[in-house]
């Protein structure tokens, strides 16, 4: 039996489409969103498929391993309690539909909790109540609606089974029929007259048409998908003109062998596919091992400290984290492998990994797990696992986590593809009403030339090769940015704003000194380690200055954003951290950077800081004041106003006393107005304002907190060159234009042999392949040229 389309989304249907209710479905997830809209109940269908006779017979029994609590801890990424959350590749994924009914599971099982889709990689990420339902019950729950994922324990355990091969399927098939192809229009290119070729030729052309049919049926059908959605979605993508330029070619070649008019354009359509295919593979490679799940030990600046067997601490680099070391865990510090507590009052907030914003409390010997974040003072781990890189990173990328600022951001190449699709389509309908009146019998051909030459392959081949590479020199050069987008927005900005205490200052040279009562011997001891547990700029500098004392466990941390620090032992409590906050108010007209200290409510003194700025300050800002408004957002005091004055160019805007939510609110504000802000920041007081901001940068020291709320990482060694990086990414823009004109001359010379009914299709073999070829090669060379500069 055929059918013509999906009666709900309207993609072809093959011989395998379900039929429901006389209807013709392409899929599961088609077929069952009709339904539930059909019975206007989702409970109501949850009933019907999840009851024991709704349950397919061929896999009743088939996952009973799943009740093995071995099998279970290799499938499982996060266990706490509660909380279990397993990642499952569904092959079945199809589309849109498919996508709202795995993100709806938590409709049709009250015991999940959430279910993310990867629409690329065909896997759906499921978080789920592990008191209210098991791994297995979430398995046969998907299986019953139509998509049984594929579970393999081996695959599960190195990594590969989410590895999407389709793409290679399709880039192989299209190179081999490309290349066939070529191979056999050599004759009609250069016009043989040999016996033996003019007899075949009709062979020769058949079989062209045979190898093109899979490049287009199957090679090229997500372009023909997404050129569709997109049309239906009223919108012109720049898949839209790839597919109607790709379908006229077969077309108009088909004709032509049928009715021996020549031997059509099946090169360049093959041609064409291939180097779209190429192109779009380099960016998956590009997107997802580069920006998303790179290797730690290029391309990610996280630090923890390690404490030897004689008790010294050391920052390590993740990537060097060896099974049994031991680790210490600062509050508000993302925990970056797997391991059981040994010391200290752990308070984990897993709302990184879950969503979930409640705190776990755990004792000595419970396990924890990468990608928890300690919440209440400094604790001690025994590491289980060596570092999981692409999971922590899959979760600094994760949106579920943070406001996707894409939303409001229409990226170069979709402007650009919207105005060539109206373009070409305006000059293939002109070219055809000319040629109406002056010779009809050249209007079909001019119609359909237009569209074949002006496919903008180049165009789509542009972003993917330029932004890709220069992810990979950046990440080189210590400065490791979230994916493509952030270097279209930071190529925008207008304004930037520096936090100055750990941003634009440097904890590593700070001296103090203290005024005040002397701390009896007790006093010190818990002064330094309330000052261990955190990881504030200030609270790690004078953790550096005091004296080395022997550790202690406090009964009692808490570190309260952008005040200070409480903490007790026995009977002694401590507050560090601003004047208001201690209880003092003698020294509200000293306008240096000072932390005080009271213990049981009774003041103490304070430690004033002489700030020692970073190397290459003042260069930086006199190099960015040519192009953008800056400005020093800092919670600090006035204290150091007229230093940066001197250091500052004299337009900086100095503003002060600033909490965490008046930071944000200032971005808020300036956004409102039409500014495009750059955020440079710690990472921890910063956390709201980097967030809010067009693009957030967090400044890596050796220990650092880990913050999804930024959209790139700058070592702090590399800070003096920021100005270096921020027009890297306008020349990215750049030569992303100058790949787009020469585009465009490929065009109009293609669209002067097109428009004048000229176009052959050795022309069309020639002009095609070359442009995307000079494209990739034009975008490589200008981007390595560009990362030389940069070092």
């Amino acid at each position: 039996m055929e059918h013509s389309s999906c009666f709900h989304c309207g993609d072809s249907c093959n011989n395998q489409a379900i039929i429901f209710q006389e209807k013709s479905f392409c899929c599961n997830g088609c077929k069952t969103v009709y339904e539930i809209f059909s019975e206007n109940d989702l409970t109501c269908y949850y009933d019907l498929q999840t009851s024991p006779g709704a349950i397919p017979k061929e896999i009743q029994g088939k996952y009973d391993f799943l009740e093995q609590q071995n099998i279970i801890e290799k499938l499982i990424e996060f266990d706490d309690d509660n909380v279990q959350i397993v990642t499952l590749y569904i092959p079945h994924i199809h589309c849109s539909s498919c996508i709202w009914i795995l993100e709806n599971l938590n409709k049709l099982n009250p015991g999940i909790s959430s279910s993310q889709v990867n629409f690329g990689k065909k896997n759906v990420r499921v978080s789920y109540i592990s008191n209210n339902c098991t791994l297995k019950e979430v398995v046969l729950l998907v299986s019953a609606i139509g998509y049984e994922p594929y579970i393999s324990l081996d695959d599960f355990k190195t990594g590969n089974n989410n590895v999407n091969r389709s793409l290679i399927y399709k880039l192989g098939i299209a190179g081999f029929a490309f290349g066939n192809v070529m191979f056999l229009s050599f004759p009609e290119y250069f016009e043989v007259g040999e016996f033996w070729l003019e007899q075949y030729k009709h062979l020769f052309r058949w079989l062209m048409f045979a190898f093109s049919v899979p490049v287009v049926f199957y090679s090229a059908q997500d372009y023909f998908i997404s050129a569709y959605k997109g049309l239906r979605s009223k919108m012109l993508n720049i898949d839209v003109p790839i597919a109607l330029g790709a379908a006229v070619l077969f077309l108009r070649s088909t004709f032509e062998i049928i009715f021996d008019l020549g031997s059509g354009f099946f090169d360049s359509l093959t041609g064409l596919i291939f180097f779209l295919l190429l192109g779009r593979f380099f960016q998956q490679k590009t997107y997802a091992f580069l920006s998303f799940e790179r290797d730690y030990k290029s391309y990610f600046p996280i630090a923890v400290t390690k404490v030897s067997t004689e008790g010294k601490e050391t920052p390590i680099q993740v990537y060097d984290i060896k099974k049994g070391d031991r680790l210490l865990i600062r509050n508000e510090e993302l925990i970056p492998v797997d391991g059981i507590l040994i010391s200290g009052i752990a308070s984990i907030d897993y709302s990184f990994v879950t969503g979930e914003s409640e705190t776990v409390s755990r004792v000595s010997g419970d396990k924890l797990f990468a990608g928890g974040k300690q919440t209440s003072g400094v604790i001690e781990m025994d590491v289980l696992k060596t570092v999981e890189q692409s999971y922590l990173t899959q979760l600094w990328s994760n949106d579920v986590f943070s406001k996707n600022k894409e939303d409001g951001f229409t990226t170069l190449t979709n402007v650009i593809s919207k105005r060539f699709t109206i373009t070409v389509l305006s000059i293939a309908f002109i070219a055809t009403a000319y040629w109406l009146f002056v010779d009809s019998s050249k209007a079909i051909n001019v119609f359909t030339a237009v569209l074949i030459i002006a496919c903008p392959c180049a165009i789509a081949l542009s972003a993917p090769f330029t932004f890709g590479n220069l992810l990979r020199i950046f990440g080189k050069l210590k400065f490791y940015v979230k994916n493509a987008s952030v270097i279209e927005q930071l190529a925008e900005i207008n304004t930037i704003i520096f936090d100055k205490t750990g941003t634009i200052t440097t904890n590593k040279k700070s001296t103090a000194t203290y005024e005040g009562e002397t701390l009896s011997t007790s006093e010190e001891i818990l002064l330094k380690n309330t000052l261990r547990g955190s990881n504030h700029p200030l609270s790690r500098s004078l953790y550096n200055i005091l004296d080395e004392h022997h550790i202690i466990a406090l009964n009692y941390f808490e570190e309260h954003i952008g005040k200070g620090i409480e903490a007790s032992h026995n009977n002694t409590n401590i507050k560090i951290g601003s004047a208001s906050f201690v209880g003092s108010t003698s020294d509200s007209a000293v306008l240096n950077t000072t932390v005080h200290i009271s213990t049981n409510n009774i003041y103490k003194g304070k430690y004033t800081f002489y700030n020692n700025y970073r190397t290459g300050l003042s260069k930086l800002f006199n190099k960015l004041k040519k192009d953008y408004d800056l400005v020093i957002l800092s919670g600090d005091n006035e204290g150091e106003q007229e230093n940066l004055k001197k250091l500052l160019p004299s337009k900086t805007k100095l503003i002060f006393n600033q909490k965490p939510d008046d930071k944000l609110e200032y971005i808020k504000y300036h956004q409102i107005e039409g500014a495009k802000i750059l955020m440079v920041g710690d990472g921890l007081n910063d956390a709201g304002a980097l967030a809010q901001s067009n693009v957030g940068i967090s400044i890596s020291e050796n220990v650092n907190v880990f913050s999804p709320a930024c959209d790139a990482i700058l070592d702090a060694t590399k800070f003096n060159q920021l100005y270096k990086y921020i027009k890297a990414s306008k020349n990215a823009i750049k030569i992303i234009k100058w790949s787009f004109v020469l585009s465009f001359i490929y065009n109009i010379i293609g669209l002067y042999f097109a428009v004048t009914g000229q176009l052959a299709p050795v022309i069309a073999a020639i002009l095609m392949p070359l442009s995307s070829i000079s494209i990739v090669v034009f975008t490589t060379i200008a981007t390595n040229l560009l990362g030389r500069k940069l070092e």
